[in-house]
């Protein structure tokens, strides 16, 4: 963790345009900052959401190059798409949330203003986050996915029982029968995994957590293990199709004997927080997490 650079001179905007209330935020942030005397860019959507005039690339990756600073406004789901986007650039990413979890997300709407403040002054930190990557056949062509929470595999549209092979480092570890798996990064582990009873890890540590998604037995539970690891995954279940996705991104189908390799990204994202806050206190705030009564 490190402080984040207070010299910033342009700030990239990427709005997600389905919330209702993107259009009136986006127009606050652009004149919170234009009234700091910075430069505000923004990918082509963003822009035609503004209605302004603001200098505008065609990708979020564009603007990332361009900016020292990067504002995701929606939610969750907005931060994560950022983030894939924008992997292997250093640009710290601020989320704004205007959804109604917001767990990565630094500022409300309401909060804007303060939180632009306390990146001003240099009071703001950035948290390099743990990427990871799933690599994959599909019709013939080799591809590589990023995620920032997690990747899932499970059943297709019919709600059938299917059975999948689970190596790590080449070496078995089980098969898995049940609803499907999930494979997901410190930062997913308070996501899907944690609603499938996976345990709640430290962003910061160094660990895949696979917790099996409704599983066919009293015995099966979720398993940690470190991040310098491959995972590979097979589906076994003859005429049951299987789907992967990442970050609720539907990606590809799978078959009888395909295989998916999980490891650890190169890349980070880079999410910037505000000094007071911190990940256990987020946990008892926005998911009314307690040890005890307390």
């Amino acid at each position: 963790m490190k402080k984040l650079d207070k010299h910033i001179q342009c700030v990239g905007i990427i709005a997600n345009p389905d919330k209702p209330s993107s259009r009136a935020v986006l127009a606050k942030a652009v004149r919170l900052i234009e009234k700091s005397g910075r430069k505000v860019c923004c990918d082509a959507l963003t822009a035609e959401l503004a209605g302004l005039e603001i200098q505008r690339f065609q990708d979020a990756r564009s603007v990332a190059r361009a900016s020292q600073l990067l504002l995701a406004l929606g939610g969750d789901g907005t931060v994560l798409r950022v983030a894939r986007e924008t992997a292997g650039t250093p640009v710290p990413l601020l989320g704004v949330n205007l959804g109604t979890l917001g767990f990565l997300t630094a500022s409300s709407a309401q909060d804007l203003e303060e939180t632009l403040n306390a990146v001003w002054s240099g009071r703001c930190l950035v948290e390099a986050r743990t990427l990871i990557q799933a690599e994959y056949e599909c019709d013939g062509k080799r591809n590589r996915e990023l995620a920032l929470n997690d990747f899932v595999i499970s059943h297709g549209a019919v709600p059938r029982l299917i059975e999948l092979e689970v190596r790590v480092d080449n070496e078995l570890l089980t098969r898995y029968r049940g609803d499907g798996l999930i494979v997901s990064s410190p930062t997913g582990s308070t996501a899907y995994s944690l609603a499938a009873g996976g345990a709640v890890v430290s962003p910061n540590a160094e660990v895949f957590a696979l917790t099996p998604i409704c599983a066919h037995t009293l015995s099966s539970r979720s398993v940690i293990l470190s991040l310098s690891s491959t995972v590979t995954v097979r589906p076994l279940t003859e005429r049951v199709e299987a789907s992967l996705a990442g970050d609720g991104r539907a990606l590809a189908r799978l078959q009888a004997g395909d295989v998916v390799r999980f490891r650890r990204s190169r890349h980070a994202a880079h999410l910037v927080r505000l000094p007071e806050a911190s990940f256990f206190d987020t946990l008892r705030r926005k998911l009314n997490w307690s040890g005890s009564s307390v």
